[in-house]
């Protein structure tokens, strides 16, 4: 079961025992300062062991001031002219402990591959396209064999479809008509950015290079709509997906310290982004 959203004042937060957090999605500054203390309590009530905030870089101040870190941040984030950043407190000492060593080679390796870039054409009998209605339940079935726990409910059609009709463009890659590799981003309309998201290849069609000529296809489409700022937050311990990320000239901004719930374990996440 994945972990609910609502609001607190006019801020919009996800949390539960399921990523034990909370995540402040959507900081109305007009929360300020109330907001934070209140967070505070809503963890200490159910035993959260951390709490992740994306904020506007001007807020800043207000949670150094009550114990949060900076640990990534998405520049150009707001409109292309404001950054935000990726805030966090925690009440566990072992919640914070960053014990994935490997995480830092990953990224190193990652950095190197800078630029070096098939060119995004596919192999044939694949093509890419944008997901319809009708994808729906083959999505869910493919999120449901890729990830058994994930930290949005996209193994459930019903939150596929609602989120479709609302601000998130699923990309398929299909193979003589079946979809074998999925992606997604999720757009911010009021604030024009998308966070590029949900990459999932069937086992046995890993190591073509499918999530870079996804990447690709999206940036596309998302500069059609007038998009001015990309980002992701991805599996630290992912060589692959870090390297598709570095490839297409997406810059490293950070790692969150066991931030999310993926296959059952609580997992580092980096933070990339790119300017369109």
């Amino acid at each position: 079961m994945s972990d609910i959203i609502e609001k607190i004042g006019n801020s919009l937060i996800q949390h539960g025992t399921y990523n034990n957090r909370i995540y402040l999605m959507k900081l109305d500054t007009g929360d300020l300062p109330d907001i934070i203390p209140e967070m505070d309590q809503l963890a200490e009530k159910h035993g959260y062991s951390k709490i992740f905030a994306k904020v506007p870089a001007d807020s800043r101040a207000a949670f150094d001031a009550k114990g949060y870190v900076k640990e990534a941040g998405v520049p150009g984030y707001y409109s292309g002219k404001k950054d935000a950043l990726f805030m966090c407190k925690y009440f566990s000492e072992h919640r914070q402990e960053d014990t994935q060593a490997e995480d830092d080679r990953i990224i190193s390796t990652a950095r190197g591959k800078a630029g070096d870039i098939m060119k995004p054409e596919l192999p044939e009998s694949f093509l890419i396209r944008i997901c319809t209605e009708a994808d729906v339940p083959a999505m869910a079935e493919i999120y449901a064999k890729v990830f058994p726990t994930y930290p949005f409910p996209i193994q459930d059609p019903a939150y596929l479809k609602e989120t479709m009709e609302d601000n998130v463009v699923y990309f398929a890659v299909e193979n003589e008509g079946d979809i074998v590799a999925l992606s997604s981003s999720e757009i911010d309309f009021e604030n024009w950015n998308a966070e590029m998201t949900d990459f999932a290849t069937l086992p046995q069609f890993r190591g073509m290079g499918l999530s870079t000529y996804l990447l690709s296809k999206m940036e596309t489409e998302m500069n059609k709509k007038g998009i001015l700022t990309l980002y992701t937050i991805a599996r630290a311990a992912s060589y692959g997906m870090n390297t598709v990320f570095a490839r297409l000239g997406y810059e490293f901004t950070g790692k969150l310290v066991q931030n999310t719930n993926i296959s059952g374990n609580l997992e580092n996440m980096n933070v990339w982004y790119k300017r369109l």
